[in-house]
């Protein structure tokens, strides 16, 4: 049966915009730190993968170690970061908890339906692990998200558009690269699929929606749902019949597309 890997930010939810960036911000107040990021600049950032990476780009800032006291000891500074991203992770929880950021359209439907038909379905991400598993327990309920296995955090070395977070999800489950889809939603993340040799439908999210995503099968506005507006396709390379919204036979499709192009260019 097939493999569905989703990504977690933008993708189960538009957690950046609405829920990353003003726990970065609610961080940078709580430790007094001389910094807060704009839409735009959080923009430039997530550019970064990863939120402990985001939050160590600061120290590249002019004038910011000096201001915030950042010791110069290495160990000092690592242990500094991750009582910064700890604090981060339990204000983006807080904000998932309190209903600040509902499912993106399709997600609950689609998953329940695909794990219900056999597939199996799994989550991967460069994001903190407590943060992706309360981002799919919103989305889809605990007993649904107990199904769906979560790869995130510092379990691989590199992070997206490094391809290793796929490949160790392939590895683990046992999935066939000829029988799996990802759903992405940015460049970093297309670019750590197909490294890792799976197809990819990206969802744009809203801060993604410029990226460049020709290596995707399709590319959609979202997953939608019925009784939503019909999705906007903004790319279709892989030629994929697409009605009003995606349906567990349109990421079949996409899977299909995704070998046939890689046969063509083997």
């Amino acid at each position: 049966m097939p493999t569905l890997i989703f990504d977690c930010d933008g993708v189960l939810a538009d957690t950046e915009r609405y829920g990353h960036l003003p726990a970065f911000n609610a961080t940078f107040q709580e430790f007094g730190l001389p910094a807060r990021w704009d839409e735009d600049e959080y923009g430039r950032r997530l550019k970064i993968g990863g939120g402990k990476e985001r939050m160590a780009s600061l120290f590249r800032d002019p004038g910011f170690v000096e201001a915030a006291g950042v010791p110069e000891d290495e160990k000092e500074r690592a242990d500094l970061l991750l009582r910064w991203h700890k604090t981060k992770t339990a204000h983006f929880k807080r904000l998932v908890t309190e209903g600040q950021l509902p499912p993106r359209p399709g997600i609950s439907r689609v998953i329940p339906q695909a794990l219900d038909d056999g597939w199996t379905v799994a989550v991967a991400s460069t994001s903190a692990e407590e943060s992706v598993r309360a981002v799919l327990v919103n989305a889809v309920g605990h007993e649904v998200a107990e199904r769906v296995p979560v790869f995130a955090g510092d379990v691989v070395p590199a992070k997206k558009p490094d391809p290793a977070i796929y490949t160790l999800a392939l590895e683990v489950l046992g999935a066939d690269p000829a029988d799996t889809l990802v759903v992405e939603d940015s460049r970093n993340g297309l670019v750590s699929a197909v490294g890792a040799g799976l197809p990819c439908l990206v969802t744009v999210s809203s801060y993604t929606r410029e990226e460049n995503f020709d290596e995707a099968v399709l590319v959609v506005s979202e997953l939608g749902d019925p009784g939503r507006p019909p999705i906007e396709v903004l790319a279709n390379q892989g030629g994929v019949e697409v009605g009003d919204h995606v349906t567990l036979e349109v990421l079949r499709a996409c899977i299909k597309a995704g070998a046939q192009g890689r046969a063509r260019t083997g």
